[in-house]
């Protein structure tokens, strides 16, 4: 048996895509382009290199871009002037700032003051909610992603069993919601669930979000599962290379000689982190211009 490999790359090219043509209908109705602000504080590398490329690929969307790049020493209040700037500017669609922050600085003060209509991250108290009480709001990027995924490859998710093994706000919590309400039954595992691979083994679908290297191994998927790896971790470099290798949560070989389906790691969740900011970007500023969109568009 060999699984199939999730191409999530060519999916999020695909949703953006989407969001381009419908990015265009809501600047011709609202007169206006739907607008984005990023906010980075300090000069992490990784955290540049990604604000960048959701700067560009907003643009490339036909979307407008406002990028706010704050000193490492910048003020609590500082920073929540700017939310609350942010927040009142009819410019603006959505706003998400990037994490993590500067260790002086109160992430969840800073996340919680903004609008919850802007939350593109949905990270607010109130987008939380939401989500719990299965009430229309801004979702994560990643979990929805990963459900869009899903989706994709099994189509009614309705009694099927999934596990989810992390419980992270950003990533285990909200996934374990979105597959609660496409009908699942779900269970919320981490790395101290007792016998975690045989919990693992019974599911239809497995959700890799621990963020250890290769720790759900091929003899914990059921046959024919379909595998989401959200994980992403560097390996100590090999000899005579600057770098280690990336790679997920699961241990891919071994999951693909098992497994229905199988996200890859490096092109399998990723590319659809920035895909789904920029759609959730859209879908705000429809609501907040009252412009409207047909339920599943995007």
């Amino acid at each position: 048996m060999s699984a199939t490999v999730i191409d999530g790359k060519a999916f999020a090219a695909g949703l953006r895509a989407r969001v381009a043509g419908f990015a265009a209908s809501f600047e011709r109705s609202a007169g206006r382009k739907a607008g984005l602000a990023v906010v980075l504080v300090g000069e992490d590398p990784a955290s540049q290199v990604y604000v960048a490329s959701k700067a560009r690929q907003t643009v490339e969307c036909g979307m407008a871009s406002f990028e706010y790049k704050l000193p490492v020493d910048t003020a609590q209040t500082d920073l929540i002037a700017l939310v609350d700037r942010l927040n009142a500017d009819p410019a603006v669609d959505g706003i998400l700032v990037q994490l993590p922050l500067p260790k002086h600085l109160d992430e969840q003060e800073v996340v919680a003051r903004i609008n919850p209509d802007k939350d593109v991250d949905g990270l607010t108290p109130l987008s939380s909610g939401r989500l719990a009480l299965g009430q229309p709001g801004l979702v994560p990027c990643t979990p929805l992603g990963s459900l869009m995924l899903l989706k994709d490859r099994l189509g009614d998710l309705t009694g099927l069993d999934a596990v989810v093994i992390g419980r992270s706000i950003l990533v285990g919590k909200p996934m374990a919601q979105l597959l609660l309400g496409e009908n699942c039954t779900v269970t919320i595992a981490h790395s101290r669930t007792r016998n975690l691979p045989e919990v693992v083994r019974r599911a239809d679908i497995v959700v890799a979000a621990v963020g250890r290297p290769e720790m759900v191994k091929g003899d914990w998927i059921k046959p024919g599962a379909t595998v989401i790896d959200v994980g992403i971790n560097r390996l100590p470099p090999e000899e005579g290379k600057a770098k280690g290798r990336l790679v997920g949560d699961v241990a891919t070989t071994e999951a693909l000689a098992v497994a229905g389906a199988v996200t890859p790691v490096p092109g399998g969740v990723g590319p659809m982190t920035i895909a789904v900011l920029l759609r959730n970007a859209l879908v705000a500023a429809h609501r907040n211009a009252g412009v409207a969109l047909a339920d599943g568009a995007l």
